[in-house]
């Protein structure tokens, strides 16, 4: 770390700790004026922050390009040891003790998939309406929200899916779900439902995981169609999808219809639970359960309100696997 910063023990005992949030917020913008907004200061005060940064590293730090405010080299070594330090001073100048959930008043903005909206966050929000009443959920769907708002700590959790999560993220793995196929009583598959029925059938397909604004689907690119598709296209198969939707609760409603089917995470199928229309099946074919993960930012990691948070989280899934619905 000592040799990243390069700053002698002189320079240390003068530096304000403000420009090094400065400087870990105007790497995240690449803007002085965003960057001054998101801190709250003046735009001039935050040019004199840089002007200061500067020459305390020696160094431009961020210099002006045809794409905008660029990071050196110098700043992009500093990146990951200034994300270290702050969040080191952090837990040291938190409080170690557990925040009284019963006299909380704060809002707790959670990026959650509509599979998460529809299983985990029922449970969820009945804990925190007995435990926690003070506490307000902000809830954002994965098109709202980037990884960099994520690390940048603008928001507090995502839960859902990911094939892949930044390496600066911390995670925790929720829960473990395997699949279901629902249809209607009446659908004619439900006579002798096997894997001949289930491909001669007409297909609801529901999914979205990682984050970002998605995109339209190609309906013969099999492997990029999820769990379901690249089950049965390892067995050599393919189903027929007339139907693409990216909310579970709008599947479920499209499986009222007759000649329809949809196979999804079977927490999900449990929504059909009191619909006397709907059948609820196992697939005549194997596939490969998911997992619903937890990730926060490096700068949220030792907040002890966001600690309780999380526990709480990870609580109410646990409990839902042990005595699920």
């Amino acid at each position: 770390m000592a040799s990243i910063f390069n700053i002698s023990f002189m320079n240390i005992k003068k530096i304000d700790l403000n420009l090094l949030v400065y400087l870990d917020v105007l790497l995240d913008e690449g803007n002085v004026t965003r960057a001054a907004e998101n801190l709250g200061i003046s735009q001039p005060a935050m040019s004199n922050g840089l002007k200061r940064l500067r020459e305390l590293f020696n160094d431009p730090l961020l210099v002006r390009t045809s794409e905008g405010m660029t990071p050196t080299a110098r700043a992009e070594e500093l990146r990951p040891v200034l994300r270290e330090v702050l969040a080191s001073v952090e837990k040291a100048v938190q409080n170690s003790a557990d925040p009284d959930p019963a006299s909380m008043d704060m809002v707790f903005r959670i990026s959650a998939s509509d599979y998460t909206e529809s299983t985990l966050i029922p449970s969820l929000l009945q804990r925190l309406r007995a435990t926690a009443p003070g506490v307000t959920l902000d809830l954002l769907t994965p098109s709202d929200v980037t990884f960099r708002e994520v690390e940048q700590g603008k928001v507090d959790l995502v839960i859902n899916r990911f094939n892949e999560l930044p390496l600066s993220f911390h995670q925790t793995s929720l829960w473990s779900d395997d699949f279901a196929c629902v249809f209607h009583r009446d659908n004619p598959i439900g006579k002798d439902f096997d894997l001949d029925a289930y491909l001669n059938a007409d297909h609801i397909w529901v999914s979205k995981t990682g984050m970002g604004i998605g995109v339209g689907i190609d309906p013969n690119a099999a492997q990029r169609l999820g769990w379901v598709d690249e089950a049965l296209s390892k067995l050599g198969m393919q189903r027929r999808i007339r139907v693409f939707t990216r909310h579970y609760q709008a599947a479920m409603r499209l499986a009222e219809t007759e000649d329809l089917i949809v196979t999804l995470p079977s927490k999900a199928a449990g929504l059909a639970k009191n619909n006397s229309r709907l059948v609820v099946r196992a697939p005549p074919f194997e596939i490969p359960p998911i997992e619903l993960k937890m990730a926060w930012s490096p700068l949220l990691h030792h907040n002890t309100t966001h600690r309780w948070m999380r526990r709480t989280i990870a609580e109410v899934a646990r409990q839902s696997q042990t005595h699920p619905s």
